[in-house]
């Protein structure tokens, strides 16, 4: 069955149309609140026809045990639905979904000596049978329908109403307090993980790992009504809101972990953060140091190294490459050091192959991998759950794109849980590696 296109004669931020479904089963929102090369669209999902999890390692298909690996399934069902995208949008059909961290340790046999704190699927893909799509470059619109829970276009007459009467919401309020938060290390607990990370450094066990800990906040606070502050007041390329029932997921990811075009694979690491200034100058200043940094550089310099040799693993022979290198970007209330590498996808390659080769993203893991996953559970208090895994999209024409599941939150029986964390190498200063954490997602009295 081909999805039917429509382009819409009149136009509505993504942002607004999305508050009439923010409750809706499934519903999803992969928005690019900050507009720049990488941030040209915003998708919303709705209608699921088929739900996708792994649960403790057994595959579900729509809450049903499966006998075959989740891999496969999400393999057979993206076969089952491929067509072509006659379009220049990034797609018109597919499935949405994440990869939690934890899902990824199975493909190093990794476990972890942690017991689980949320209960959530490891991994969770969600086909639609409507989506909407905001080119925000060009302010225009378009929805597509595949007809797998009614007549496409009768939907399409329908979310065409429903757009059109959609209201522009209020801009909330800014706030500078903080909210209180419950992290799962103390200062100095943190602070001595930090130096044993280092000693194995030191003893040659690892070069370089990422260290991170858990922030719990009890709020009655909406969850949308938390997403839209960050999306206004902290925008992301790579943010979204996914309505996952008895969880959402409120996620403001600067950085995008893989995306494929046709033949072509894209990451773009990060390492680095300072914040931003309070001044002009002192803005100058703090984006200089950044950039001169030889700590920080150092640190991007060996994440590329491993990025490289992991695409080598799924991409042809001499066709990986750097093509941007130390690049500070800037974003709301940070400075990131960026980035970017290509390659040349080899043939016939499937869901599998490609997981296993690059997941989890050495940026937010460390070198060798499999020991720094090790070290990272021992030091580390709690599992990391969906915290640096991935989330984003599988389209039907073959193409995806995937961030990095940082500055993000889930939301859980009135609890906000959040990850913080940052790269450790044998130049880490401890007191700067635990403020780095708190500046990579700051706590702000929203959650009140």
């Amino acid at each position: 069955m081909a999805t039917k296109i429509c382009k819409l004669d009149f136009y509505r931020k993504a942002e607004n149309i999305f508050e009439q479904y923010k409750n809706d089963n499934m519903a999803i929102f992969l928005d690019s609140s900050l507009e720049n090369q990488q941030g040209k669209y915003s998708m919303i999902g709705l209608n699921p026809y088929l739900i996708l999890k792994e649960i403790d390692g057994v595959f579900y298909k729509n809450d049903v045990p499966q006998v075959e690996s989740f891999e496969q399934g999400v393999q057979k069902y993206l076969e089952r639905y491929k067509e072509n995208n006659p379009t220049s949008l990034p797609l018109i059909s597919g499935a949405f979904g994440y990869f939690s961290y934890d899902y990824g340790r199975k493909f190093e046999d990794i476990h972890s000596r942690h017991p689980k704190k949320l209960f959530i699927p490891d991994a969770l893909f969600v086909f639609h049978d409507l989506l909407i799509i905001d080119d925000k470059s060009e302010q225009t619109l378009y929805i597509t329908a595949r007809g797998e829970l009614e007549d496409p276009d009768i939907a399409m007459e329908r979310l065409k109403t429903e757009i059109k009467e959609c209201q522009s919401y209020k801009i909330p309020e800014k706030h500078n307090s903080f909210a209180e938060f419950i992290p799962n290390f103390t200062k100095e607990d943190y602070k001595n993980a930090i130096q044993k990370m280092i000693s194995y450094i030191v003893e040659g066990d690892i070069y370089i790992a990422n260290m991170t800990q858990q922030l719990t906040i009890e709020s009655k606070k909406d969850p949308y009504d938390v997403y839209r502050y960050l999306r206004t007041y902290n925008p992301a390329p790579f943010g979204s809101f996914f309505q996952c029932g008895d969880f959402q997921i409120i996620s403001v990811s600067p950085e995008r972990f893989l995306q494929i075009k046709k033949d072509r694979i894209e990451t773009r690491p990060i390492k680095g953060t300072r914040k931003r200034g309070e001044t002009k100058q002192e803005d100058i200043l703090l984006k200089e140091e950044l950039q001169n940094s030889s700590k920080d550089r150092s640190e991007l310099l060996m994440i590329v190294d491993l990025e490289r040799n992991d695409l080598n693993h799924i991409c042809k022979s001499g066709s990986v490459n750097v093509t941007r290198h130390f690049e500070v970007e800037t974003y709301a209330t940070v400075f990131h050091l960026v980035t970017t590498i290509i390659g040349t996808l080899k043939e016939n390659l499937e869901i599998s192959d490609l997981l296993g080769a690059v997941f989890p993203g050495d940026s937010i893991t460390g070198a060798p991998k499999i020991r720094a996953m090790e070290i990272i559970d021992e030091l580390e208090h709690d599992r990391r759950n969906l915290y640096t895994g991935s989330l984003g999209y599988f389209s039907f024409d073959g193409n995806c794109d995937f961030n990095i599941i940082i500055r993000t939150a889930i939301h859980q029986n009135k609890m906000y849980h959040l990850g913080v964390g940052g790269g450790i190498t044998c130049e880490s200063d401890l007191e700067f590696e635990y403020e780095e954490t708190l500046q990579n997602f700051r706590v702000e009295s929203i959650f009140r």
